[in-house]
């Protein structure tokens, strides 16, 4: 049997019993107010307070059902509107991806108000108003988003510090970070936002203090990571060499001091060396920059800090000629070696053999720097005819790189 025949049943059964009950005992039913009363049977006065209920929600559908139609067909309805925002707000953003800055502007400031998220608006039409170089009405429209969207202020200010450091303001971005990063300070971008400011703004000391912890966040790629050290670690080491070291202190303290703060695997990096050692030479710490120069070159062989190996003068000369001479066997015929025995050879007062590694590193490497010490070295020695020989080849060496033009016969 079906279930509509089982609720045909069940019907009729209680219809049925409905009517056993109305047949048996009608009941009596008075309602007097004033001069006015009504005398009916209960069951009949149920019927009725029934017929009322059921009015009365059919009343209510239909106000409901006017309503949502009044809001379908009224084209002011709030409904309508954020519908056509939304239709605005999305033509905005097409003009906006395609680089029309102007009218994604006109079109993202005019469904703003309307559209279902006018955060994303009022974002995208302060970057379009950035594109134009409108600032004012750039940060107008940041206002605006804060104020319609109060929770998304760190997007806001991510926004904002981006924007200030496309146009330049390098300071005011700073400052929003700083604010930022107070009261979200595991905000990520914003830390690299941060680095990226110090280093345009080559704050070199603030850079090495966020450092640390760009590292230990990995914010950086480990290669961009070590890039940045090596940079920041570097431009504090030429710094140190370009301050004034307090008077009662060593000259070269505060280059000392930028070397031991740096990672000790950039202590074997040639060129950090080579830095290190141009500075303390400036600060007349010869012997100490002939040490460091002796370490690094113990670990490996470079040309750079060969050359400056001979010009630093170390505590003891003939040991540092010595030592120079230890690495011959393997680099035999290297021009700047050779250039730098002779040198390290004239310290020691030995003419002879200063002659003999400059004219071997001149033979192997026709160097105008190397012409010249030998010239000298032989003007000094008597040879003058050997000198001026030794000086016209170097004349030819620089004639290599003049310009052709006509001259007079001779």
């Amino acid at each position: 049997m079906s279930k509509s025949y089982i609720a045909i049943l069940a019907v009729l059964l209680v219809a049925a019993l409905l009517g056993m009950a109305v047949a048996e005992d009608p009941g009596y039913l008075l309602i007097a107010w004033r001069n006015f009363s009504i005398e009916t049977s209960v069951w009949v006065g149920l019927g009725f307070l029934l017929a009322f209920w059921l009015l009365l929600m059919l009343a209510r559908a239909l106000i409901r059902v006017l309503n949502a139609s009044g809001r379908r067909i009224n084209p002011w309805s709030r409904r309508n509107q954020q519908q056509r925002a939304n239709a605005i707000a999305t033509r905005g953003l097409l003009e906006f991806a395609e680089g029309h800055w102007k009218s994604a502007l006109r079109l993202l400031k005019k469904s703003a108000p309307h559209a279902e998220l006018p955060l994303i608006n009022y974002l995208a039409a302060a970057r379009a108003a950035h594109e134009l170089e409108d600032y004012s009405e750039c940060d107008s429209l940041l206002r605006e988003a804060y104020e319609t969207t109060p929770k998304a202020d760190v997007a806001i200010a991510v926004t904002q510090a981006q924007l200030q450091i496309g146009r330049g303001q390098l300071e005011q971005a700073l400052a929003t970070l700083t604010r930022l990063r107070k009261e979200h300070p595991k905000h990520l971008y914003a830390l690299k936002l941060m680095s990226q400011v110090y280093l345009r703004l080559e704050d070199w000391g603030r850079l090495l203090e966020l450092l640390p912890e760009l590292r230990k966040q990995q914010v950086l790629k480990p290669a961009d990571q070590d890039a940045l050290e090596y940079q920041v670690h570097l431009a504090l080491l030429q710094q140190a060499g370009q301050r004034a070291a307090p008077a009662d202190t060593d000259p070269a303290s505060l280059v000392v001091a930028a070397w031991e703060r740096m990672p000790k695997r950039m202590h074997e990096d040639p060129a950090v060396v080579e830095a290190y050692c141009l500075q303390l030479r400036g600060k007349g710490r010869e012997m100490l920059a002939e040490e460091a120069l002796r370490n690094a070159l113990q670990g490996s062989y470079n040309e750079r800090l060969v050359h400056l190996y001979g010009l630093v003068q170390g505590r003891d000369s003939a040991r540092q000629l010595a030592t120079a001479e230890q690495w011959l066997p393997q680099h035999p015929n290297n021009a700047t070696l050779l250039l730098a025995l002779g040198r390290l050879a004239q310290r020691n007062s030995l003419w002879g053999k200063a002659r003999d590694y400059l004219e071997a590193s001149f033979s192997s490497k026709r160097d105008i720097q190397t012409c010249a010490e030998l010239a000298r070295l032989l003007d000094r020695m008597g040879e003058q005819q050997a000198s001026r020989a030794v000086i016209n080849d170097g004349f030819d060496l620089l004639e290599e790189s003049l310009p052709t033009l006509p001259l007079p016969s001779r």
